[in-house]
């Protein structure tokens, strides 16, 4: 990739944050998905995009985002645990389970470990 097209997607990437935080989750992700499209093998690209998805109760193309990220960085603790909150809420226990379990095993993150405590005891 060229490096213009390398500072483009840093800069719709960063401004895909910068709506995300400020509140403007759908504006977040118009932004992403440009991004994606620029550069679609960037985990860190696919997770926001997730968030900006979950955050507009876009849960089916937030999980999918998310297990895009997981297909490319299956280390990410982070991903794993969101992906597991849009199994969740889609009803689908046994996928949340499944990730919530592996973001536990890859972060002492006490909010991972509540959330498979609190699915495991319903």
């Amino acid at each position: 990739m060229p490096e213009t097209d390398d500072a483009l997607v840093y800069h719709l990437y960063q401004q895909g944050r910068e709506r995300l935080e400020g509140g403007d989750p759908r504006g977040a992700a118009e932004v992403l998905e440009l991004a994606v499209e620029h550069e679609p093998t960037k985990a860190s690209l696919h997770e926001t995009l997730a968030r900006a998805y979950f955050a507009t109760a876009r849960i089916g193309p937030a999980r999918e985002a998310f297990e895009r990220a997981l297909d490319l960085d299956p280390t990410d603790a982070y991903a794993h645990f969101c992906a597991g909150r849009c199994y969740e809420r889609e009803g689908r226990v046994d996928a949340a389970v499944k990730h919530y379990r592996l973001a536990c095993a890859l972060s002492p993150r006490e909010v991972y470990h509540e959330r498979l405590a609190r699915l495991q005891a319903s």
